[in-house]
């Protein structure tokens, strides 16, 4: 096991720590200003993309490009990374004459990157570079290029690509923001593609999908005395049951807040007919409800749980529980 620091090299460790969030902090401001003319031409050029955006990047690039890709994908702008290295071995078949490419290069000379140069300017697609020197071979020939440019690595070698990437990185998910905004991209949207996620179960999952249905559906008739009523609602555990003359249509529903209010009131829970104590115009949600919207109804209102009715009958009981189980809580 190795020696415990001293107390002088852990201040050294936190000094170097946060010198490298300063540093990377003020190449990520000095962004701010370069949105601006190339920024949006850029926009413009994907958005009129039929086809897919590409992005090429080498090493570490390489990695931002990746996910930049991701991001573009997952935020409504189709896109791919491909490796330049094998683009020029086959892979650069994956391009057409529809797509953008958008490479990343701090220097702007990656070998390999200008390898396939020509045969992007043969397909004639639109070419957007992030580069760290605007004089570069590519970013003289991109249709846009983004000035990603730091004034001095986190590296204090200056030679580990730290800064750099992280500028990149910023303006990969600046384009990919702002390329959202543009097309109008909403939460259900960002949901459809991320169907495992947590916000795609929240913003998905429909009512019918967790809903307590058939026999266990509490529901008892308004004649029924509160003492029976009582008995079916422990049997079927949600805290509540619905109120109906033939099983179908809901008069009412009957909870454990109304019963402390009937205890309050001194009602004999043996004589009296549940018609007499229930809620009456309850709140309910419907099978085809998203869960998200019955869970904002329950939230508005205080309450644990929904009859839920389709054309006026009753198909299901919704319960809080049923909610944090799925998730969507």
């Amino acid at each position: 096991m190795a020696d415990t620091l001293s107390t002088e090299k852990q201040q050294r460790l936190i000094d170097m720590g946060r010198a490298v969030v300063d540093i990377e902090a003020r190449a990520v401001t000095a962004l701010r200003e370069r949105i601006a003319g190339a920024f949006p031409r850029a926009c413009q050029l994907m958005l009129g993309c039929d086809g897919r955006i590409v992005v090429l990047g080498m090493g570490k690039s390489g990695h931002v490009g990746g996910k930049i890709a991701a991001t573009l994908a997952s935020t409504g702008s189709p896109a791919f990374f491909v490796h330049p290295g094998e683009a020029s071995h086959g892979d650069l078949g994956m391009l057409t004459r529809r797509d953008v490419a958008l490479a990343l290069s701090n220097s702007g000379e990656t070998g390999e990157l200008l390898t396939i140069l020509p045969l992007i300017k043969r397909l004639g697609i639109p070419l957007i570079t992030l580069t760290g020197k605007p004089r570069s071979t590519l970013a003289q020939a991109a249709d846009v290029n983004l000035d990603v440019s730091v004034s001095q690595e986190a590296c204090p070698l200056g030679l580990a690509p730290t800064a750099s990437t992280t500028a990149a990185l910023v303006m990969g998910d600046a384009l990919a923001v702002a390329m959202l905004e543009a097309r109008g991209f909403t939460e259900e949207d960002f949901a459809l593609s991320h169907p495992g996620g947590s916000l795609g179960r929240r913003l998905l999952l429909r009512t019918a999908d967790i809903m307590h249905t058939g026999e266990e559906i509490p529901r008892v008739n308004p004649a029924t005395p509160l003492g029976e009523a009582l008995l079916e609602m422990t049997r079927k555990g949600l805290g509540m049951t619905a109120v109906t003359e033939d099983g179908v249509r809901l008069e009412g529903v009957f909870t454990d807040g109304d019963l402390r209010r009937a205890l309050d009131q001194g009602v004999d829970v043996h004589r009296v007919p549940i018609a007499e104590v229930m809620t009456r115009h309850s709140k309910t949600a419907t099978s085809r409800m998203l869960a998200a919207e019955a869970l904002q109804i329950m939230e508005a209102f205080k309450i644990t749980s929904l009859v839920v009715v389709d054309d006026g009958r009753i198909v299901g009981i919704l319960h809080m529980h049923d909610l944090l189980r799925a998730g969507v809580v």
